[in-house]
């Protein structure tokens, strides 16, 4: 099957998604806070809590109204492609994405964040490039596409272990809860927290990533892998370190698990924080059936520049 994937294509989905992603909090994310602070007024308007998330939700939706950053870390870039197996992708699929990131950095008056180097030369690069870029191949002949702002705070929040296998499910808990207790004040609560099992070294960090992406309140897996979300979400809650780190509930909104195989000898953990500015996008570039698919998002945010 001949692609109907270009670069041109992508090029202008990412700078659309940036523009999106920096103004824009996730909806799931923003309906949860929404939730959270409804039941923080509920119980007691004048609580801490209920001031910070009030906060929160007012200031997405003033980034919404107004087409402004929703933080001023406007973080780095992620893009990642699911390409159907059944179609081709060339080579050059990613050549305007450093174009596209410059440009969506510079109208929409984001701050650059990224160096050239993260040891011999943090100079900043002056067009928040270079972004981090993947393909993966999946069943079909569809095409999605990923892309996640994703700033410091809640990444440097985030930790990968290499547990033995006898740590298991109360390993995973007991570390999990270590890096909240340690972290989470500086990552932005109220969080979503992706977690990772499985893989090798290098994969569980993505599997943990990815996690982030599931929309909140979306089910799990499995069965039991609802029922552990549950339990670890209950323990981080009651840590009570709660929104912006000043006490109360709730620490997180979700936590998202994905588990996979791994070596007999292994237990590989990763832990991704999401901050309370949760921002990524997902967009169709091929549909189900090979059809290339006009990007609405994409067009609209060109027409604004």
């Amino acid at each position: 099957m001949d692609t109907p994937i270009t670069p041109s294509q992508v090029g202008r989905a990412v700078y659309a998604c940036i523009r999106e992603c920096a103004a824009t909090l996730r909806a799931d994310c923003f309906d949860a806070t929404q939730n959270a602070y409804d039941a923080a007024l509920a119980a007691d308007g004048q609580s801490r809590e209920a001031g910070v998330l009030r906060c929160i939700v007012r200031n997405a939706m003033i980034g919404r109204n107004e087409g402004m950053p929703i933080c001023q870390d406007t973080g780095s870039v992620w893009v990642c492609l699911e390409v159907g197996e059944q179609l081709a992708v060339p080579g050059d699929v990613f050549s305007e994405v450093p174009a596209a990131v410059e440009r969506a950095y510079v109208e929409g008056r984001l701050r650059m964040s990224m160096v050239k180097d993260a040891l011999f030369d943090r100079a900043n690069t002056q067009s928040n490039n270079p972004a981090f870029t993947e393909v993966r191949i999946v069943p079909g002949a569809g095409c999605r596409m990923h892309v996640m702002l994703k700033g410091g705070g809640s990444d440097n929040a985030s930790r990968l272990v290499m547990l033995p296998p006898s740590a298991g499910r109360e390993g995973i808990k007991a570390e999990l809860l270590a890096c909240v207790r340690e972290k989470a004040a500086n990552a932005c609560p109220p969080l979503l927290i992706g977690v990772g099992v499985g893989g090798t070294f290098d994969k569980v960090a993505a599997l943990a990533k990815t996690a982030l992406l599931r929309e909140v309140g979306s089910p799990a897996q499995s069965d039991e892998a609802v029922a552990f979300e549950r339990e670890l979400l209950d323990a981080v809650n009651a840590t009570g370190i709660g929104p912006g780190g000043l006490g109360g509930s709730p620490t997180a909104l979700a936590v998202h698990l994905n588990t996979a195989p791994c070596h007999i000898a292994a237990l590989p953990l990763a832990i991704n924080m999401g901050c309370c500015a949760m921002r990524s996008a997902t967009v169709e570039l091929v549909d189900a059936d090979g059809r290339a698919l006009a990007n609405p998002a994409a067009d609209t945010w060109h027409e604004r520049s």
